[in-house]
């Protein structure tokens, strides 16, 4: 068995694996070196359970003081109060969206901020968000805002609170690898992204922004009690952080429209 203490947003993590050798998902976890601390969530993950990805549907159910997530190639079980967890899984693409649902559950119980479907870059002390339907180009954005800073390139770790919105560095990566960032920054703006063939940047309504970022949330949770925390959350970051269409060309001046 492999201990991991990591810091992931304002919360201590700590990961029992049974993955002794080296991982890629875990790979993107960053050791936490300060003193052991009381830890927020503990996470024990147990290999061989299940079968190959078939689709993405969870099935959600509550025994007990548990809450159990059920995927063909993952089992999430979580005490009421998202203290302990166990993941079964087939594999790391199942790790991979296990630990994604877990903790964006996880942040969403805390009424805390979300993990929304995005790629996220660093300018001049602050941070812009891309995100769009799938192919819309989230990590295309991503790999032509460099050499500015990464923050994700799938998932965007987004804390927010009625007088702020700040965003941290995110482990749940696809492909983009990023230098370490500690701590977190404002979050400036956000982008829905359209590919085109000539750039254009166009703010949109709160009410159309509210529905623009309605699915790009990570796990819509399925009780009413969760729904109303996440529409709460949306709401406070619609009102504080400007959204915009951005129709942009496969190249990096779309950034001229930002900076």
């Amino acid at each position: 068995m492999k201990v991991i203490q990591t810091k992931i947003g304002d919360h201590i993590i700590h990961i029992i694996t049974e993955f002794e050798k080296p991982n890629k998902i875990l790979h993107n976890f960053q050791t936490n070196t300060e003193a052991i601390q009381q830890p927020d969530l503990i996470i024990k993950i147990k290999n061989g359970y299940g079968i190959p990805f078939q689709d993405y549907e969870v099935t959600i159910t509550k025994k007990q003081n548990k809450i159990i997530y059920t995927r063909a190639d993952y089992l999430v079980e979580v005490d009421s109060e998202y203290k302990t967890a166990t993941i079964s899984v087939y594999n790391d693409f199942a790790l991979k969206h296990a630990l994604t649902n877990l903790y964006s559950s996880f942040i969403v119980h805390h009424n805390w901020g979300l993990l929304i479907h995005s790629s996220c870059v660093l300018e001049n002390g602050k941070a812009h968000l891309f995100s769009g339907h799938s192919g819309a180009g989230k990590s295309t954005a991503a790999k032509l805002s460099f050499p500015r800073q990464l923050l994700s390139d799938e998932a965007s770790l987004v804390k927010i609170t009625p007088n702020q919105v700040t965003v941290f560095n995110s482990p749940f990566r696809s492909e983009l690898e990023a230098e370490p960032f500690e701590g977190n920054v404002e979050l400036a703006s956000i982008q829905i992204l359209f590919q085109a063939i000539q750039n254009k940047r166009v703010k949109l309504e709160k009410s159309d922004a509210l529905l623009h970022l309605m699915d790009k949330v990570f796990f819509w949770p399925k009780s009413q009690e969760e729904v109303k925390t996440i529409m709460k959350l949306m709401t406070q970051l619609v009102k504080q952080v400007p959204v915009y269409e951005l129709h942009f060309q496969k190249n990096n001046t779309f950034w001229e429209l930002i900076s």
